[in-house]
This record gives C-alpha cells, structure tokens and sequence, in this order.
C-alpha cells in the first residue's frame, strides 16, 4: 500500500510539473546577431579592459543554450520577414512575407495573438520602426512586407497594449493622400507618448499605448531611434522601451500575465553596413534590454521565462582574420560615431565650403571621430586609401556606398573599412548569411530550448509554454 501511495505522488509531482506553465513571457529577437556579433562583443569589452579574454553579456549568462537553423521555406537564406514569421508563427514561409503561408494566401496566428485571445496582455517592442517586418510578424498579416501602411492599419487594429519603438514608415501611405494612421490609432484606443519622461508621467493611466521618440528625434532619425553609438542623453532607448512595456504590461496583466516581444533592430543594420563598432554598441544596447528582462525574471522566477535568439545573421563577420592570429579589438574603442553619422558630418563640411574642404579637413575629421592618423598608426596603403576616397569625392566621381538602410559616403567607409581592418575583424558580406544563429533561455521550461532547432520550433515550445 505504501509503495502504491509513494507511486501516485510521483506520479502527481510528476503531472503537476508538466502541467505548469509560464505566466510571463519574454521573446528577444537580435536582428541580424549570429554568434560571431555576440563573441566579437565580449571580447571588445575584455580588450578595453586590457585582456584578450572575455567579458560575459547578459545573454550568454542564461542556463540553457542552443542554436537555431534560419533558412526560409523558398531561400538557403532568410529575410528578416520570413525568419520573423517563423519565430512568431512556428511556421517557415517565403522571404518578404509577414505571418502568412508560403503561397501568401492565408494568415498564420502568432504567438502574441495567441497569448492575447488568452487574455494576456501583450506588448511588441523595437528600436527601429514599429511597422519594420520583424515587429510586423506578430501582429499584422500581409503578402509583402513593403506594405507598411497596411502593417500600419493592422497595428491598430490588433488590440495589444503596448508597443514601442520609432514612428511609421509610411504614416500617409505611399502617396501621403491617405488618414494619418496617428488619427487611425488614436481613434482605436492608443495614446502615443513621446520619450521616456512623458511615459513615466502619464503612462500607467492609459489603456492601451505607443511609445516612440520626441518628434525633433524623429526628424533627424527617421524610422529608427537614433543607433547606440549616436544618441545623446535624452534619446529614447531600447533598454527604455522595455522598462516601460514591463511597467505597463505587468500592472495590466497580473491576473493573467503578459507576453512581451523586444526587438535589438539596428544591430542588423550596423552589419548591414559592416560598421563592427556600431554593431557591438547594438549588442550591447540589445542586452541591457535583456538585463531588464531578467531582473523582473529573479524578482518572479517561478513564472517567467525569456527566450532569446535571431532572425538571421547580417554581414558574415569574423572575429580573426589573418595568419598572425592577432586581434586588435581595442581598436574599435576609437569610434566616436556610426558610419552613416560619419558620413553626414563629412558632407556637411564639404558643403559647407568645397574650396576649404582640404584634405587635410578631412584627414582632421576623420581623426576626431575614429582615431586614424593619432591613436591608430596609418601606413602608406592606408594613407593611399584615404586619399583616393578623397579625390574622388572632390571630383564628383565617388558615388554612394549603399547598404541595406543607408547610402553612405565614400570617405566614410574607408575609414570604417580601414579601422575594421586594424582591428583584424573581416565581413563576407554586406547582407545576410544562412549561419546558426544563438538561442539562450532561463525561467519556466527554458530546458525546451536546448540543443539545435529549427527557428519555428521556438514559437512551438513557447506556445506549449503559455499560461
């Protein structure tokens, strides 16, 4: 009898266990971040510090790791729609389509519909803009992921209660003849705050909000909160955004919990660019959204869980490059600006006044915001570099260097392109690549996500996660 009675408690302990399920739920989604941005990260931070070892983030601390497969169902290689469809949806579809089958026919419910026909609270976060595909994915259903007014549209319809980021691509369609979707979400119960100050005033009595950035950021950064290594002081930050969302989503849901998406957006586009010191400032932007994420996790551990991992990854970069087996990533620390920053600073000066825009301006400029010619030694092929960039542009024969998001000068990208160099890191490309991408996890079933998955298999266990 009392080996029956100690059988029917496992076995109860055993049912009780599975049966539980997490009450808060974070997904973290480094935009283009493979595990050479996050390894190129904590060993920039130990090369300021002076070793050549390693300085841990945030994510790579979490118990459970794992990494993930990106490849869509029509492509060896993803776009940021069809890797986002399948972390938010479970399911593989066609490049450029967001959260809808592969024939874009049909809508796919997402996992943050899901938690919300549930009766979570849910909230959907990022530091490019909200209508951005892989913010898009969770809410909005739409054969192509261009179509930014329709993801507009959808947005205020959808019913979440928090989103956050920066504003609208198309905010009056593609002609700019068609209703402000700010009437559009206002008439649909949203009210838009900007910056941080303004939601720590008035946020906890709204209903249902939208946080974005002061409207003279937004005219200076469109479509993007201003990158890590550009902002100033007062800049609205991912790190921000998701104190806030936990804020609100929190005290709305405590009967039944929220579900929360954070976006690290730019880091894909620093890579985009092959600019390795604004994509480390982004990773580490990235996760100190996560340190948000796991303090509210060790003040509720036995009902949170976070899950962490990518799209894709962006720029094929390596940590490494040449047979001396050197590193040089201290280097990077004397980048004062992004490239695309860079580059508007050089054009403004050169039209500020052509015939005082000498070389040696610029030579001086490009010192002051990446330490070439004073803290980093140029050699003569540096020096030639340089120099050809210059003459071209002074000629009018240099044209844009256009990546994914940016068309930069090209004064600017030899200078990144040379610091990059001197720091022994190396790019493969300027788009996307089909490599692994990372996966951590702690809290409630983090164990789930162990080993290497398929990225639809993410939103799956999460599902089978969900209080």
């Amino acid at each position: 009898m009392a080996r029956i009675y100690v059988l029917l408690l496992c076995l109860c302990v055993s049912i009780g266990s599975v049966a539980q399920k997490a009450k808060y739920v974070f997904l973290m989604i480094g935009d283009g971040m493979g595990v050479n941005q996050i390894n190129l990260t904590e060993r920039y931070r130990a090369a300021m510090n002076g070793s050549n070892c390693r300085v841990p983030l945030c994510m790579t601390s979490f118990p459970v790791t794992g990494l993930s497969y990106t490849y869509s169902k029509s492509h060896g290689t993803t776009d940021s729609a069809a890797g986002g469809t399948a972390l938010s949806a479970g399911e593989k579809t066609t490049n450029g389509t967001i959260a809808m089958d592969s024939a874009k026919a049909n809508p796919i419910e997402t996992v943050a519909e899901l938690a919300k026909k549930r009766g979570m609270a849910v909230g959907v976060t990022t530091s490019v803009s909200i209508d951005h595909a892989t913010p898009a994915v969770f809410y909005a259903h739409v054969p192509e992921r261009g179509m930014y007014y329709e993801i507009g549209k959808q947005l205020a319809t959808s019913g979440f209660d928090f989103f956050g980021g920066a504003w609208f691509h198309k905010p009056k369609g593609d002609d700019g003849k068609q209703p402000a979707l700010e009437d559009i979400v206002t008439k649909a119960g949203y009210t838009t705050l900007k910056g941080y100050d303004e939601y720590l005033r008035k946020g906890r009595k709204q209903k249902k909000v939208i946080l974005t950035q002061t409207d003279d950021r937004e005219e200076l950064f469109r479509n993007q909160l201003p990158c890590a290594l550009d902002r100033n002081a007062t800049d609205l930050q991912l790190p921000q955004i998701t104190e806030a969302a936990v804020d609100f989503l929190y005290n709305k849901g405590k009967e039944k919990g929220f579900f929360l998406m954070v976006e690290g957006g730019q880091i894909d586009y620093a890579c985009h660019g092959n600019d390795a010191a604004a994509a480390i400032h982004e990773v580490v932007d990235f996760d100190n959204a996560i340190a948000v994420a796991y303090n509210f996790y060790k003040q509720h551990p036995d009902e949170t869980l976070i899950v962490i991992s990518a799209d894709h990854e962006t720029g094929g970069i390596t940590v490494g490059r040449d047979n001396n087996y050197d590193l040089h990533l201290d280097v990077l620390g004397n980048q004062k600006c992004s490239q695309n920053t860079l580059t508007k600073k050089l054009l403004a000066k050169l039209e500020e006044n052509k015939d005082a825009f000498t070389f040696d301006v610029m030579k001086q400029m490009v010192a002051e915001h990446t330490g070439l010619w004073t803290s980093v030694k140029m050699d003569e092929k540096d020096e030639a570099e340089m120099r050809k960039a210059y003459d071209r542009t002074m000629q009018g024969k240099a044209e844009g260097v256009k990546s994914e998001y940016y068309v930069d000068n090209l004064m600017a990208t030899a200078a990144i392109k040379i610091l990059n160099r001197k720091a022994v890191v190396g790019w493969t490309t300027g788009g996307h690549t089909s490599g692994f991408v990372p996966v951590f996890a702690v809290g409630m079933g983090a164990n789930r996500f162990a080993g290497v998955i398929e990225n639809n298999e993410i939103e799956k266990r999460i599902v089978e996660l969900l209080k």
